[in-house]
């Protein structure tokens, strides 16, 4: 999105935390494979992978998303900005609906799982009308989105069981 469109819109940021009952060898893989974001993307957004270019992930590859918002059709085209494998990948939006998408995924290994934690900061376009747009759909849509993620990732690693934090039993 043309940073133009911004007209001082305000960042805004939102972190999830879910620790992961697996090992790091389980985890990373799924996450590092981005046809697995379709099975943690909300079945009404119309997620698809166009293409990813190179096909491994890594530093510099690019990743073009079909999506839907409301119903409308847009692509979004990812940068994976940073990768150290096994601990952290950041993920940036280079075309999309938003001015400013950069989100974090770090993966810490701990009390015999995995804390695994996503913080994103975006910031919507068109200056006040965006902060209007954020306050009255986009948070509530970006929230949502991470707690479907947040359900999703439950069901493959811990049979539903959803830990915002380490257990005490862990």
């Amino acid at each position: 999105m043309n940073r133009s469109l911004a007209f001082g819109a305000p960042e805004y940021s939102l972190t999830c935390t879910q620790w992961i009952p697996a090992s790091i060898e389980e985890v990373f893989p799924f996450f590092e494979d981005p046809h697995n974001l379709q099975k943690i993307t909300p079945p009404e957004m119309g997620f698809h992978i166009l293409s990813v270019q190179p096909d491994t992930i890594q530093t510099g590859t690019r990743i073009v998303y079909r999506l839907r918002w409301m119903g409308i059709p847009y692509q979004w085209h990812t940068l994976i900005q940073e990768w150290a494998q096994g601990t952290q990948f950041v993920d940036t939006q280079e075309r999309g609906p938003y001015i400013l998408w950069h989100h974090t995924h770090t993966f810490e290994v701990c009390g015999g799982g995995v804390l695994m934690t996503d913080t994103v900061r975006y910031r919507v376009p068109l200056g006040w009308l965006g902060v209007l747009a954020r306050r009255l759909i986009v948070r509530k849509q970006v929230e949502a989105i991470f707690e479907f993620r947040r359900k999703r990732i439950a069901e493959f690693f811990s049979a539903g069981n959803i830990y915002t934090q380490i257990p005490d039993n862990a």
